[in-house]
């Protein structure tokens, strides 16, 4: 059996293997209900690793950039002036934010 907690309106908002403060009532393991909780939280695992990873791609394509534009392979003026503009923010909203979030990790090498 396993423990659950409500809402108002009646869905699960939590599920436990043991007893806790607010659970409510119990629910059998293989309740569809339960199974459809499980299933609801582990899309929402998958969706949070997928944003997750996609703040950490934007530092490696910064990064990229970096080295193309260091190089000479590309230049800031080859992209649309929208994603120079964005660029550029970027590079701005890092120099004003340097040493005044502690914070804030910006010691990686390569950024533009």
């Amino acid at each position: 059996m396993l423990y659950v907690q409500r809402d108002v309106q009646g869905q699960l908002l939590r599920v436990e293997a043991a007893d806790f403060l607010g659970a409510t009532e119990t629910l059998p393991a293989d309740a569809q209900e339960v199974q459809a909780w499980y299933a609801n939280q582990q899309l929402e695992s998958s969706r949070l690793q997928l944003k997750q990873s996609d703040l950490d791609m934007i530092r490696v394509l910064d990064d990229l950039l970096q080295v193309l534009f260091d190089k000479g392979v590309l230049r800031i003026t080859d992209l649309p002036a929208a994603a120079q503009a964005k660029l550029l923010g970027r590079v701005q909203t890092r120099e004003a934010l340097a040493g005044r979030a502690p914070l804030i990790n910006d010691d990686e090498a390569g950024v533009i």
